[in-house]
């Protein structure tokens, strides 16, 4: 199973009407190199593919997305039928802005920017993602400490920086006001709690999740 190229994309007329999940995520043995004491690569490779089959699913689950794309290096275990654009390595941002502007040329104008590393994402959370960011133009859902970003939606014709990293919270507000926007901000369990350090490994297995991830 290949990547998808610009043709390919094309070809599938573009996601031109409704909301399009962008997704992005690194090579699987890249990520989560920060659990590396506590789960051998294998298994960090086995919780990074669960996570982002529970993220594919709920994207797929919610009334509002008509369309998914990844960006990554690689396809891995994503569905042939969702499109896999290659990420050019640079940098989340660079890799996120460059799927973006093509997105807004091919006419998408209502776009849902989601991590591979939600594991209790819901496609109720999405919608109601959704339906913030329509109200505004512009939602954001920070991560458990407040400070960084989990989730995007953008509804809007004009291409957007993005800022993922240390205080992106406060960064992706200042974008969106710049762009005439008018943010909301929403927090739901499902879209704060991301899997970064041991300790979110051990509410994970405190839930019995772990290992569930862990053999799928």
């Amino acid at each position: 199973m290949s990547l998808t190229t610009l043709s390919d994309l094309i070809g599938r007329d573009g996601p031109q009407r409704g909301v399009c999940a962008l997704i992005a995520v690194k090579a699987r043995i890249r990520c989560k190199t920060r659990l590396s004491g506590s789960l051998a690569p294998l298994a960090r490779v086995q919780l990074v593919r669960s996570m982002l089959g529970a993220v594919l699913s709920a994207a797929s689950a919610a009334r509002t997305v008509r369309q998914i794309v990844v960006v990554s290096p690689e396809r891995d275990t994503v569905p042939e039928e969702i499109p896999v654009l290659a990420d050019t390595g640079r940098c989340l941002n660079s890799a996120l802005t460059e799927a973006h502007r093509m997105l807004l040329k091919f006419g998408c104008r209502e776009i849902v920017i989601l991590p591979a590393d939600l594991p209790y994402i819901t496609s109720v959370e999405i919608d109601g993602l959704v339906r913030r960011g329509r109200s505004g133009g512009f939602a954001i859902a920070p991560d458990g400490d407040g400070t960084g970003t989990n989730a995007l939606c953008l509804v809007s014709r004009h291409p957007f920086r993005f800022q993922f990293g240390p205080g992106s919270r406060r960064l992706h507000l200042a974008e969106a006001r710049r762009l005439g926007l008018a943010p909301q901000v929403i927090r739901t369990p499902g879209l704060e709690f991301d899997v970064d350090s041991p300790s979110d490994l051990d509410r994970l297995g405190e839930q019995g999740r772990l290992s569930s991830c862990l053999r799928a």
